[in-house]
């Protein structure tokens, strides 16, 4: 379960909104407290994936990942997920997503359809499937 506060989400589903027909991406900074995860805030980050395959991919570069681990270091948080679009398609994991996740992180996935949020689901890596996950608002 992941908690986040509703300004949080609903910062996520704009910046999903405004990256339309792309997808966007970000990670999701917060605590892990007996395997609850509480999102404190978010960093987006530049779809670093080719020309002609953002609006249907997402890639976050080490050079990010390293960025986003100095600054939760810094500033005594972790990196509890990752959240990123789906333009006109589900918020559902796509084969590619599960290919490339890592298990314990929170998985967040907007839906956007015709440039309009739909809607938010959150999805946890389990022993290589992905598994709905509760996002509780706070």
């Amino acid at each position: 379960m992941i908690f986040i506060n509703k300004h949080l989400l609903e910062k996520i589903e704009e910046e999903a909104a405004n990256s339309y027909p792309f997808e966007c991406c970000g990670i999701i900074f917060g605590s892990m407290e007996n395997g609850k995860k509480f999102a404190h805030s978010i960093k987006s980050i530049v779809n670093n994936f080719g020309a002609g395959e953002e609006y249907h991919r997402f890639l976050i570069t080490a050079e990010d990942m390293m960025k986003g681990e100095l600054y939760a270091r810094a500033n005594g948080l972790d990196i509890v997920g990752f959240y990123h679009s789906h333009p006109d398609h589900p918020a559902v994991p796509s084969e590619y997503d599960r290919i490339h996740a890592l298990p314990v992180y929170s998985y967040l996935i907007t839906s956007v359809l015709n440039g309009r949020t739909e809607n938010t689901f959150g999805y946890e890596l389990k022993n290589d499937i992905f598994e709905k996950e509760n996002i509780s608002l706070i």
